[in-house]
Protein backbone atom coordinates (compact mmCIF):
# COMPACT_ATOMS: atom_id res chain seq x y z
CA UNK A 1 0.00 0.00 0.00
CA UNK A 2 1.30 3.46 -0.93
CA UNK A 3 2.44 5.47 2.14
CA UNK A 4 0.34 8.57 2.86
CA UNK A 5 1.25 11.93 1.42
CA UNK A 6 3.12 14.01 3.99
CA UNK A 7 1.65 17.49 3.79
CA UNK A 8 2.59 20.89 5.25
CA UNK A 9 -0.15 23.45 5.81
CA UNK A 10 1.26 26.85 4.87
CA UNK A 11 -1.05 29.33 6.57
CA UNK A 12 -3.25 28.16 9.43
CA UNK A 13 -6.03 30.75 9.31
CA UNK A 14 -9.78 30.39 8.79
CA UNK A 15 -9.72 28.40 5.54
CA UNK A 16 -7.36 25.79 7.03
CA UNK A 17 -10.27 24.54 9.15
CA UNK A 18 -12.10 23.43 6.00
CA UNK A 19 -8.95 21.79 4.64
CA UNK A 20 -8.32 19.93 7.90
CA UNK A 21 -11.91 18.70 7.99
CA UNK A 22 -11.61 17.60 4.37
CA UNK A 23 -8.46 15.63 5.14
CA UNK A 24 -10.15 14.01 8.15
CA UNK A 25 -13.13 12.97 5.99
CA UNK A 26 -10.86 11.44 3.36
CA UNK A 27 -9.39 7.99 2.83
CA UNK A 28 -6.38 8.50 5.09
CA UNK A 29 -3.98 9.11 2.21
CA UNK A 30 -2.84 12.47 3.62
CA UNK A 31 -0.87 13.04 6.82
CA UNK A 32 -0.32 16.61 8.04
CA UNK A 33 3.27 16.68 9.27
CA UNK A 34 4.00 20.43 9.38
CA UNK A 35 2.04 23.56 10.26
CA UNK A 36 3.48 26.91 9.18
CA UNK A 37 2.17 30.31 10.23
CA UNK A 38 3.79 33.54 11.36
CA UNK A 39 1.28 33.43 14.22
CA UNK A 40 2.70 30.59 16.31
CA UNK A 41 -0.59 30.09 18.15
CA UNK A 42 -2.38 29.23 14.92
CA UNK A 43 0.28 26.72 13.89
CA UNK A 44 0.28 25.22 17.38
CA UNK A 45 -3.50 24.74 17.22
CA UNK A 46 -3.08 22.69 14.04
CA UNK A 47 -0.21 20.77 15.64
CA UNK A 48 -2.33 19.90 18.68
CA UNK A 49 -4.88 18.33 16.34
CA UNK A 50 -2.54 16.59 13.90
CA UNK A 51 0.81 16.08 15.64
CA UNK A 52 2.49 18.28 13.03
CA UNK A 53 5.77 20.08 13.58
CA UNK A 54 5.36 23.84 14.12
CA UNK A 55 7.15 26.53 12.12
CA UNK A 56 6.75 30.29 11.98
CA UNK A 57 8.89 30.61 8.82
CA UNK A 58 8.40 28.93 5.45
CA UNK A 59 12.16 28.95 4.88
CA UNK A 60 12.72 27.11 8.16
CA UNK A 61 10.04 24.56 7.29
CA UNK A 62 11.53 23.87 3.86
CA UNK A 63 14.99 23.50 5.36
CA UNK A 64 13.78 21.11 8.08
CA UNK A 65 11.80 18.96 5.66
CA UNK A 66 9.56 16.13 6.78
CA UNK A 67 6.91 16.72 4.11
CA UNK A 68 6.60 16.07 0.39
CA UNK A 69 3.83 18.53 -0.46
CA UNK A 70 2.40 21.83 0.70
CA UNK A 71 -1.11 23.27 0.93
CA UNK A 72 -0.68 27.04 0.61
CA UNK A 73 -3.45 29.10 2.24
CA UNK A 74 -1.98 32.59 2.40
CA UNK A 75 -3.15 36.08 1.36
CA UNK A 76 -3.16 36.55 -2.40
CA UNK A 77 -0.12 38.81 -2.48
CA UNK A 78 2.01 36.02 -0.96
CA UNK A 79 0.98 33.27 -3.38
CA UNK A 80 3.75 33.80 -5.92
CA UNK A 81 6.49 33.98 -3.29
CA UNK A 82 5.33 30.90 -1.41
CA UNK A 83 4.49 28.77 -4.44
CA UNK A 84 7.74 29.44 -6.28
CA UNK A 85 9.80 28.82 -3.12
CA UNK A 86 8.10 25.48 -2.52
CA UNK A 87 8.33 24.43 -6.15
CA UNK A 88 12.04 25.34 -6.23
CA UNK A 89 12.50 23.15 -3.16
CA UNK A 90 11.00 20.20 -5.04
CA UNK A 91 7.67 20.08 -3.20
CA UNK A 92 4.28 19.27 -4.70
CA UNK A 93 2.01 22.30 -4.39
CA UNK A 94 -1.70 22.81 -3.78
CA UNK A 95 -2.30 26.57 -3.94
CA UNK A 96 -5.50 28.29 -2.83
CA UNK A 97 -7.30 30.37 -5.44
CA UNK A 98 -6.66 32.74 -7.08
CA UNK A 99 -3.32 31.47 -8.32
CA UNK A 100 -2.12 35.09 -7.96
CA UNK A 101 -3.69 38.56 -8.31
CA UNK A 102 -2.12 39.24 -11.74
CA UNK A 103 -1.67 37.25 -14.93
CA UNK A 104 2.07 38.00 -14.98
CA UNK A 105 2.47 36.47 -11.53
CA UNK A 106 0.46 33.43 -12.64
CA UNK A 107 2.76 32.99 -15.63
CA UNK A 108 5.79 33.00 -13.33
CA UNK A 109 4.22 30.40 -11.04
CA UNK A 110 3.34 28.14 -13.98
CA UNK A 111 6.88 28.48 -15.32
CA UNK A 112 8.27 27.54 -11.89
CA UNK A 113 5.98 24.50 -11.80
CA UNK A 114 7.15 23.39 -15.23
CA UNK A 115 10.79 23.68 -14.16
CA UNK A 116 10.17 21.79 -10.92
CA UNK A 117 8.36 18.89 -12.55
CA UNK A 118 6.35 18.29 -9.37
CA UNK A 119 2.57 18.26 -9.05
CA UNK A 120 0.87 21.65 -9.03
CA UNK A 121 -2.84 22.28 -8.49
CA UNK A 122 -4.92 25.37 -7.80
CA UNK A 123 -7.48 24.76 -5.05
CA UNK A 124 -10.81 25.83 -6.52
CA UNK A 125 -13.09 23.75 -4.34
CA UNK A 126 -16.21 24.60 -6.37
CA UNK A 127 -14.95 22.02 -8.88
CA UNK A 128 -15.81 19.38 -6.24
CA UNK A 129 -18.82 21.01 -4.56
CA UNK A 130 -21.39 18.17 -4.39
CA UNK A 131 -24.36 20.30 -5.49
CA UNK A 132 -22.38 21.72 -8.40
CA UNK A 133 -21.30 18.28 -9.57
CA UNK A 134 -24.86 16.93 -9.29
CA UNK A 135 -26.26 19.91 -11.21
CA UNK A 136 -23.79 19.18 -14.02
CA UNK A 137 -25.08 15.60 -14.10
CA UNK A 138 -28.70 16.80 -14.22
CA UNK A 139 -27.89 19.08 -17.15
CA UNK A 140 -26.13 16.22 -18.93
CA UNK A 141 -29.23 14.08 -18.36
CA UNK A 142 -31.42 16.77 -19.93
CA UNK A 143 -33.42 17.35 -16.73
CA UNK A 144 -34.38 20.90 -17.74
CA UNK A 145 -33.99 20.64 -21.49
CA UNK A 146 -31.77 23.15 -23.27
CA UNK A 147 -30.23 25.80 -21.03
CA UNK A 148 -31.65 29.26 -21.72
CA UNK A 149 -29.92 31.29 -19.01
CA UNK A 150 -28.51 31.08 -15.48
CA UNK A 151 -27.75 33.23 -12.47
CA UNK A 152 -25.03 32.97 -9.84
CA UNK A 153 -25.60 34.98 -6.66
CA UNK A 154 -22.62 35.35 -4.32
CA UNK A 155 -24.58 37.11 -1.58
CA UNK A 156 -23.33 36.94 2.01
CA UNK A 157 -23.64 38.96 5.19
CA UNK A 158 -20.39 40.43 6.48
CA UNK A 159 -18.90 37.79 8.78
CA UNK A 160 -16.19 38.34 11.38
CA UNK A 161 -15.09 34.73 10.85
CA UNK A 162 -13.37 35.90 7.66
CA UNK A 163 -12.67 39.44 8.88
CA UNK A 164 -11.63 39.01 12.53
CA UNK A 165 -10.36 42.58 12.98
CA UNK A 166 -10.00 45.92 11.23
CA UNK A 167 -6.61 44.87 9.85
CA UNK A 168 -7.93 41.75 8.09
CA UNK A 169 -6.03 41.31 4.82
CA UNK A 170 -9.21 40.73 2.82
CA UNK A 171 -10.17 44.36 3.43
CA UNK A 172 -6.92 45.56 1.79
CA UNK A 173 -7.22 45.91 -2.01
CA UNK A 174 -3.44 45.88 -2.34
CA UNK A 175 -3.31 42.40 -0.81
CA UNK A 176 -6.31 40.84 -2.53
CA UNK A 177 -6.00 42.45 -5.95
CA UNK A 178 -9.54 43.82 -5.67
CA UNK A 179 -12.56 42.94 -3.57
CA UNK A 180 -15.11 40.15 -3.35
CA UNK A 181 -15.09 39.45 -7.10
CA UNK A 182 -11.44 38.34 -7.26
CA UNK A 183 -11.68 36.64 -3.87
CA UNK A 184 -14.83 34.60 -3.27
CA UNK A 185 -16.37 35.26 -6.66
CA UNK A 186 -14.42 32.44 -8.28
CA UNK A 187 -16.55 29.88 -6.38
CA UNK A 188 -19.59 31.15 -8.29
CA UNK A 189 -17.82 31.57 -11.64
CA UNK A 190 -16.38 28.05 -11.80
CA UNK A 191 -19.81 26.36 -11.64
CA UNK A 192 -21.09 28.56 -14.47
CA UNK A 193 -18.09 27.52 -16.56
CA UNK A 194 -18.66 23.85 -15.67
CA UNK A 195 -22.30 24.03 -16.77
CA UNK A 196 -22.25 26.53 -19.65
CA UNK A 197 -18.74 26.39 -21.09
CA UNK A 198 -16.24 29.20 -21.45
CA UNK A 199 -17.06 32.85 -20.81
CA UNK A 200 -16.46 35.13 -23.79
CA UNK A 201 -17.20 38.63 -22.49
CA UNK A 202 -18.63 40.44 -19.48
CA UNK A 203 -20.27 43.69 -18.48
CA UNK A 204 -20.28 44.90 -14.89
CA UNK A 205 -21.09 47.65 -12.42
CA UNK A 206 -19.24 47.72 -9.08
CA UNK A 207 -20.09 49.33 -5.76
CA UNK A 208 -18.54 49.82 -2.32
CA UNK A 209 -21.37 49.64 0.24
CA UNK A 210 -19.18 47.87 2.81
CA UNK A 211 -17.12 50.87 3.86
CA UNK A 212 -14.42 48.89 5.64
CA UNK A 213 -13.47 47.04 2.45
CA UNK A 214 -11.19 48.93 0.05
CA UNK A 215 -12.16 46.76 -2.90
CA UNK A 216 -15.66 46.27 -4.26
CA UNK A 217 -18.31 44.69 -2.06
CA UNK A 218 -21.01 44.83 -4.73
CA UNK A 219 -21.05 43.64 -8.33
CA UNK A 220 -23.90 43.36 -10.80
CA UNK A 221 -22.78 41.72 -14.02
CA UNK A 222 -23.69 39.82 -17.17
CA UNK A 223 -21.61 37.01 -18.64
CA UNK A 224 -21.93 36.10 -22.31
CA UNK A 225 -20.63 32.59 -22.99
CA UNK A 226 -19.08 31.36 -26.22
CA UNK A 227 -22.25 29.35 -26.74
CA UNK A 228 -24.23 32.61 -26.84
CA UNK A 229 -25.99 31.97 -23.51
CA UNK A 230 -26.11 35.00 -21.20
CA UNK A 231 -26.03 34.54 -17.41
CA UNK A 232 -26.22 36.93 -14.49
CA UNK A 233 -23.56 37.22 -11.81
CA UNK A 234 -24.38 39.06 -8.59
CA UNK A 235 -21.98 39.56 -5.68
CA UNK A 236 -22.73 41.36 -2.45
CA UNK A 237 -21.21 41.47 1.00
CA UNK A 238 -22.80 43.87 3.45
CA UNK A 239 -23.10 44.27 7.21
CA UNK A 240 -26.89 44.04 7.22
CA UNK A 241 -29.57 41.37 7.43
CA UNK A 242 -30.16 39.59 4.10
CA UNK A 243 -33.11 37.44 3.09
CA UNK A 244 -32.73 33.98 1.53
CA UNK A 245 -31.63 33.82 -2.09
CA UNK A 246 -30.70 30.79 -4.22
CA UNK A 247 -27.00 30.89 -4.97
CA UNK A 248 -27.57 29.42 -8.41
CA UNK A 249 -30.53 29.28 -10.76
CA UNK A 250 -30.27 27.44 -14.09
CA UNK A 251 -33.22 27.96 -16.43
CA UNK A 252 -33.95 25.60 -19.30
CA UNK A 253 -36.63 24.98 -21.90
CA UNK A 254 -38.19 22.31 -19.64
CA UNK A 255 -37.68 23.65 -16.12
CA UNK A 256 -35.28 25.11 -13.59
CA UNK A 257 -32.60 23.90 -11.20
CA UNK A 258 -32.16 25.88 -7.97
CA UNK A 259 -29.22 25.44 -5.62
CA UNK A 260 -29.92 26.95 -2.24
CA UNK A 261 -27.53 29.26 -0.44
CA UNK A 262 -26.41 29.99 3.11
CA UNK A 263 -23.69 27.32 2.76
CA UNK A 264 -26.08 24.46 3.55
CA UNK A 265 -26.94 23.73 -0.08
CA UNK A 266 -29.38 21.24 -1.56
CA UNK A 267 -30.93 21.12 -5.05
CA UNK A 268 -34.55 21.63 -6.10
CA UNK A 269 -35.86 20.78 -9.57
CA UNK A 270 -38.87 22.56 -11.05
CA UNK A 271 -40.56 21.06 -14.10
CA UNK A 272 -44.03 20.41 -15.52
CA UNK A 273 -44.59 17.56 -13.10
CA UNK A 274 -43.26 19.43 -10.08
CA UNK A 275 -44.30 23.07 -10.29
CA UNK A 276 -43.65 23.59 -6.58
CA UNK A 277 -40.22 22.03 -6.94
CA UNK A 278 -38.92 18.71 -5.66
CA UNK A 279 -35.68 17.98 -3.82
CA UNK A 280 -33.28 16.05 -6.02
CA UNK A 281 -30.32 16.25 -3.65
CA UNK A 282 -30.20 16.58 0.11
CA UNK A 283 -27.99 19.41 1.38
CA UNK A 284 -24.26 18.75 1.35
CA UNK A 285 -22.93 22.29 0.93
CA UNK A 286 -19.69 24.19 0.61
CA UNK A 287 -17.80 22.41 3.43
CA UNK A 288 -18.17 19.05 1.71
CA UNK A 289 -16.18 20.19 -1.32
CA UNK A 290 -12.83 20.14 0.47
CA UNK A 291 -12.56 16.41 1.08
CA UNK A 292 -12.84 15.52 -2.64
CA UNK A 293 -10.44 18.34 -3.49
CA UNK A 294 -7.74 17.05 -1.13
CA UNK A 295 -8.35 13.47 -2.30
CA UNK A 296 -7.83 14.62 -5.89
CA UNK A 297 -4.53 16.22 -4.93
CA UNK A 298 -3.43 13.00 -3.23
CA UNK A 299 -4.27 11.02 -6.38
CA UNK A 300 -2.29 13.43 -8.52
CA UNK A 301 0.80 13.14 -6.31
CA UNK A 302 0.64 9.50 -5.24
CA UNK A 303 -0.91 7.89 -8.33
CA UNK A 304 0.20 10.20 -11.13
CA UNK A 305 -3.45 10.91 -11.97
CA UNK A 306 -4.65 13.96 -13.87
CA UNK A 307 -6.47 16.54 -11.72
CA UNK A 308 -10.14 17.28 -12.24
CA UNK A 309 -9.02 20.64 -13.63
CA UNK A 310 -5.44 21.63 -14.57
CA UNK A 311 -3.99 24.73 -12.88
CA UNK A 312 -4.23 26.75 -16.09
CA UNK A 313 -8.01 26.34 -15.98
CA UNK A 314 -8.17 28.59 -12.90
CA UNK A 315 -7.03 31.48 -15.09
CA UNK A 316 -10.60 31.58 -16.36
CA UNK A 317 -11.89 32.91 -13.05
CA UNK A 318 -9.03 35.38 -12.68
CA UNK A 319 -9.43 36.62 -16.25
CA UNK A 320 -13.17 36.99 -15.69
CA UNK A 321 -12.58 39.04 -12.53
CA UNK A 322 -10.08 41.29 -14.29
CA UNK A 323 -12.47 41.72 -17.23
CA UNK A 324 -15.23 42.71 -14.79
CA UNK A 325 -12.95 45.37 -13.35
CA UNK A 326 -12.16 46.67 -16.83
CA UNK A 327 -15.84 46.73 -17.72
CA UNK A 328 -16.76 48.70 -14.61
CA UNK A 329 -14.17 51.30 -15.67
CA UNK A 330 -15.05 51.37 -19.38
CA UNK A 331 -18.83 50.94 -19.15
CA UNK A 332 -18.63 48.45 -22.01
CA UNK A 333 -18.51 44.73 -22.68
CA UNK A 334 -14.98 43.43 -22.10
CA UNK A 335 -13.47 40.25 -23.52
CA UNK A 336 -12.20 37.67 -21.03
CA UNK A 337 -9.54 35.94 -23.12
CA UNK A 338 -8.35 38.62 -25.59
Amino acid sequence: MTPPLKLALIGCGAISRYHLDGIAEGSGRIEVTAAVDTDAAKAEAVAAETGAAVFTSLDDALEAGGFDAVDIMLPHDLHEWAATACLAAGRHVLLEKPMAPTLDACDRILEAAARAGTAFMVAENAQYWPEIVRAAELLEEGAIGEVVTARAAFVCEFDTYWFPDARAWRLDRGRTGGGIVIDGGSHWMRPLRMWLGEIDEVMAVLGHPLRSMQGESLCRALFRFRSGVVAGFDALMLDTVLGPDPWWRITGTAGEILIDGAFEGGIRLFDAGHRQGRPVMEPAGYPKSFGPQLEDFARVVLDGAEPAAPPEHSLGELRTALALYRSAASGAWEKVWD
